[in-house]
């Protein structure tokens, strides 16, 4: 018996998360943890379950998401957006409380490349008049 499931990918900078939603409890696993031991001690990380606290299903699904490359930050937001995206597939009603609250919109700020004969992206060299 195949159980049903619903999924949604996310991207923030260099991460991207992958995240299947199955109805169940509430359990959320990322990366074979629990959520609270992989972001420990990372405040932002609690705003990537938004998307369940605005459609009223915080308990009614177990996550499985799997997320590689960028920062705990960007790891956070990746699954944000993956929760959002896949909570359409489970009801497209929720679009309407989701998308005014910015949920469903992807950030592309990325980071700028070096530049040669600079230090950074845009920092010069510091200036010597002698």
């Amino acid at each position: 018996m195949a159980t049903e499931q619903f999924y949604g990918t996310g991207r923030r900078k260099e991460a991207v998360a992958r995240v299947f939603l199955r109805p169940g409890e509430g359990r959320i696993v990322v990366n074979g943890k629990e959520f609270q031991v992989y972001f420990r001690g990372i405040l932002r990380a609690v705003y990537a379950l938004q998307a369940f606290r605005e459609t009223g299903t915080m308990g009614r699904f177990d996550a499985v998401i799997s997320v590689e490359g960028g920062g705990p930050g960007g790891q956070a937001d990746a699954i944000k957006l993956g929760i959002a995206r896949a909570l359409i597939k489970v009801n497209p009603d929720f679009r309407a409380q989701l998308k005014p609250r910015g949920l469903l919109t992807r950030d592309a700020r990325e980071v700028e490349s070096k530049k040669y004969g600079l230090k950074k992206a845009r920092r010069a060299p510091q200036f010597s008049k002698r």
